[in-house]
């Protein structure tokens, strides 16, 4: 592997590829953050790795494997963070969990809204599909699919088809959420219109 010197001549140095890899997804995030999606370049994550941007193709195939990189982590990280929800044993009412998973969706959101945007937005174009990106999208979603199959089980949603459930749940909490990220929530406080509009969603699909 070429790296850069500090005085931005090449040096020969060998780390393990899976190493060169891991530092290359860690700069491709750190520009991300920083710079929003126009500024994720595969010569801004090479120079932020301190590589040749060769090493960025070598390693990744370019600014479409560093992408869809940070799509396996986002959705890695959004399904981890409506699992941890479901998983709270410390709070023993699943309607409560439900209602967490939702703000765990948000927080996510508002924590990572570049992420949120290349993740939903497509704000940084593909021109291919992956199909790991695939699975791990399914799996954000599968997550909050068992959410709900807790919930119904618990008596706390009327869900025949819990695929169907979690999908009109995701739309509203997706609209709402896009919206703030937006700047076009036009009340004083947007959590609490937030939590009361996951309330109302709730409290549409419990049993009659």
């Amino acid at each position: 592997m070429v790296r850069m010197s500090e005085a931005g001549a090449p040096r020969r140095g060998r780390t393990p590829s899976a190493d060169v890899e891991r530092e290359l997804l860690a700069a491709a995030e750190a520009v991300l953050v920083r710079e929003g999606p126009g500024g994720l370049t595969v010569r801004a994550v090479a120079a932020e790795a301190g590589i040749a941007p060769m090493g960025v193709y070598n390693r990744l195939g370019g600014k479409d494997g560093l992408v869809d990189a940070l799509l396996v982590k986002g959705f890695d990280r959004l399904r981890a963070a409506v699992d941890a929800a479901i998983n709270d044993t410390a709070e023993p009412s699943m309607r409560a969990r439900l209602v967490a998973c939702g703000m765990n969706y948000r927080q996510f959101a508002l924590d990572n809204p570049h992420f949120y945007a290349i993740m939903f937005e497509d704000a940084i174009p593909h021109e291919r599909d992956n199909e790991e990106v695939g699975i791990r999208a399914r799996a954000a979603f599968g997550a909050l699919v068992r959410a709900v199959e807790l919930a119904g089980a618990a008596g706390v949603l009327a869900a025949p088809d819990p695929t169907e459930a979690a999908q009109q749940i995701w739309s509203a909490v997706h609209g709402a959420v896009a919206l703030e990220l937006k700047g076009l929530v036009l009340t004083p406080d947007p959590r609490y219109t937030y939590v009361t509009s996951l309330a109302t969603l709730i409290r549409g699909l419990a049993p009659r």
